[in-house]
């Protein structure tokens, strides 16, 4: 196992061995779980085994979570620069993008061969939607670097759920807007997940067309010139696209609507619990404070970082967004999810639990304290929320 080593001048010999370094290639297999359950169709002949892969995300993944705890512990900063060189780590994230090629065409070509029935086309069109939507989580890691080579292999990923304006957005939009009422693509107390859907993967496709038409006409360019980054990424997903079509015939247009709209309803999830409720202040110069930890929740949960490149540790994230994974930092006091993100899915999935878990949580907060106008506040609830917490804003 890799040992880093620094000789300080004042702190002496500095070493640091990352314990979870070969666990991370666990990341690169997780695009490849969808297989399990066609590989369980094709033995058996039963449709019912295509729901494997949404069983071993959504229970077997939590159940880890709670078994095998957080993992608190903290590279040492002077050792960063040299863990961030390290290009093992990066080679796991350039892995997993063919990965999510292959599993996509493997589960079209057996939904196109095969007689399913039409549950078992969206069995297998959400299983492999699921992971495609880390497709998105892969581009997220990509995207944020500086590297010509990464930010394009984040456009084709990106293309494999259809979703090529992510990166545009994403860096561009809610890294400047984040934990603000004007961000779509962070939820308001009070806002269910699906009413948070219907603002946010609407709100974040035309704020990352505005943002891209606008970096394109400083330069003097058509929206639809040749360098435009999200035509580079739906080029790819149109060609992937007819050419299921035009392999396996029409049932891939049910197959992929599903698939892709599962594959959004991934990071919607991720969006929704990243930021509930938080928000940053605004300075008397009418402009929000610097992103701080504590406008992000957070989990160190082993399993699910494991699988999601720490993207749990999202407080740190939003302070230092270039900062790769493997060296991404937990802080004292930040808010913290009670499970990792698969588990607390399923409490986003039903609203009243979460708002009974969540809501709690959000006014506990060290800087908020029960003080309702230090949270983002869905407006058409804030006179209930308002009632119920005896408060006012």
């Amino acid at each position: 196992m890799t040992t880093l080593t620094i000789d300080h001048p004042t702190l002496g010999k500095i070493s640091y061995r990352d314990k979870k370094r070969y666990w991370w290639a666990l990341a690169i297999l997780l695009p490849a779980f969808p297989l399990l359950g066609v590989g369980l169709y094709l033995y058996s002949g039963q449709e019912w085994t295509l729901i494997a892969p949404l069983i071993g995300i959504y229970l077997v993944v939590p159940l880890l979570d709670w078994a095998l705890g957080s993992d608190i512990n903290n590279p040492p900063e002077e050792l960063v620069p040299q863990l961030e060189e390290d290009r093992y780590y990066r080679y796991l994230t350039y892995a997993t993008v063919p990965m999510h090629f292959i599993v996509l065409f493997i589960a079209a070509y057996v939904a196109g061969s095969y007689p399913l029935s039409n549950l078992g086309v969206i069995l297998i069109a959400m299983g492999v939607g699921l992971y495609s939507g880390l497709a998105i989580n892969t581009a997220h890691e990509l995207g944020h670097k500086q590297t010509p080579f990464e930010q394009w292999l984040a456009r084709i990923c990106l293309a494999v759920p259809a979703y090529g304006h992510f990166s545009v957005e994403h860096n561009r939009g809610h890294h400047v807007w984040v934990s603000t009422p004007e961000d779509p693509a962070s939820a308001r107390m009070g806002e269910s997940i699906y009413a948070f859907a219907m603002r946010e993967i609407p709100g974040t496709f035309i704020r990352g067309w505005r943002l891209e038409k606008q970096r394109l006409a400083k330069q003097g360019k058509s929206l639809w010139s040749p360098s435009n980054q999200i035509l580079h990424s739906y080029a790819i997903s149109a060609a992937i696209h007819i050419g299921l079509i035009a392999l396996f015939g029409w049932v891939m247009v049910p197959f992929l609507l599903v698939h892709n709209a599962w594959a959004w309803f991934q990071l919607t999830s991720a969006n929704y619990v990243e930021h509930y409720g938080l928000l940053r202040s605004k300075l008397p110069n009418g402009r929000y404070e610097r992103c701080q930890p504590h406008h992000s929740w957070n989990a160190n949960y082993i399993a699910s970082n494991l699988l999601l490149f720490h993207l749990e540790r999202h407080s740190d994230h939003h302070v230092n967004p270039s900062r790769r994974y493997q060296s991404l930092r937990n802080f004292d006091d930040l808010p913290e999810l009670p499970n990792g993100y698969y588990g607390v899915y399923w409490l986003a999935y039903i609203p009243w639990l979460w708002y009974r878990v969540m809501d709690k949580k959000l006014l506990q907060l060290p800087h908020i304290q029960g003080d309702l106008s230090k949270i983002n506040i869905q407006p058409s609830k804030r006179a209930a929320i308002q009632a119920r917490y005896a408060c006012s804003a």
